[in-house]
């Protein structure tokens, strides 16, 4: 926790409304090492919309975690204005979502959820455009996948969450920035974890609950995937707090909006 204290800074993405593939990047300038509480910029920081560009985790043959094969969808089929009468996407949603935890919706013929806006407590409203409705069921924008219904998603349409990226510029002994020795340029460190599922390193990060704002489910998710507090005793948790607190609230905090579909 004292590397986080120290000079941890700069949340990046924060991202929302996982279907797919991010097209949002950032990109960076100047290397500082203060600490957080007295910085008051981290970076120059610049936001760049990638144009749309066709699946490709989202249309992988066998469904993550499942053994479920997608109808396969070749690269000139993918836009939903193509017009292809033989699409017949594989209806699966994965056994535990199906169970109605508290997260999750019921099947569509269960209930009437008001698609591309704020359904009671659960935001159905994309951070891109408007999607489409098709038979009652919401088309992913950035088109066909070969398969329907949610997978591992428990919402149908959106399904926000957030990412804290938390980087810091790699320096020596003495506080310089230390640079690639191939490329002379700085190095940016970040926080990742080591998922418990499959083993892969990832960004710390989860699902926005029903009501809940971004920025606590930022903190949130970082204390329990980075810092491991649902293990810490009650001393140690509000110490993390404290230095989470500060964290979050520094003058170097940036955040952006990233559209994932």
């Amino acid at each position: 926790m004292k590397a986080v204290s120290r000079n941890w800074v700069a949340s990046v993405h924060i991202a929302l409304s996982i279907i797919g593939l991010p097209y949002t990047v950032v990109t960076s300038g100047i290397c500082r090492t203060n600490p957080i509480s007295r910085i008051p910029s981290l970076c120059a920081y610049r936001s760049v919309y990638m144009p749309s560009a066709t699946h490709i985790k989202a249309r992988c043959p066998v469904y993550p975690g499942s053994h479920t094969t997608r109808f396969p969808v070749p690269d000139d089929k993918v836009d939903w204005e193509t017009d292809w009468p033989q699409y017949s996407p594989v209806n699966y949603t994965a056994p535990f979502v199906l169970k109605k935890p508290v997260w999750a919706d019921p099947e569509i013929v269960e209930f009437s959820p008001q698609f591309n806006s704020l359904d009671g407590s659960v935001d159905r409203r994309s951070h891109k455009d408007p999607y489409r409705i098709q038979n009652g069921k919401p088309l992913n924008p950035h088109g066909r996948t070969g398969l329907e219904g949610r997978g591992l998603l428990g919402r149908w349409g959106p399904n926000h969450a957030a990412d804290p990226i938390v980087t810091r510029w790699k320096t020596d002994s003495v506080g310089q920035c230390v640079n690639n020795t191939n490329s002379q340029r700085p190095v940016l460190q970040f926080v990742s974890i080591k998922r418990v599922d499959c083993g892969e390193w990832a960004i710390p990060g989860g699902m926005v609950d029903p009501g809940e704002r971004v920025s606590q489910t930022l903190q949130r998710e970082f204390s329990e995937e980075a810092l491991n507090t649902l293990q810490a005793s009650p001393s140690e948790k509000e110490k993390i707090q404290k230095r989470i607190t500060e964290l979050f609230d520094s003058d170097g905090l940036q955040v952006r909006l990233c559209k994932l579909w």
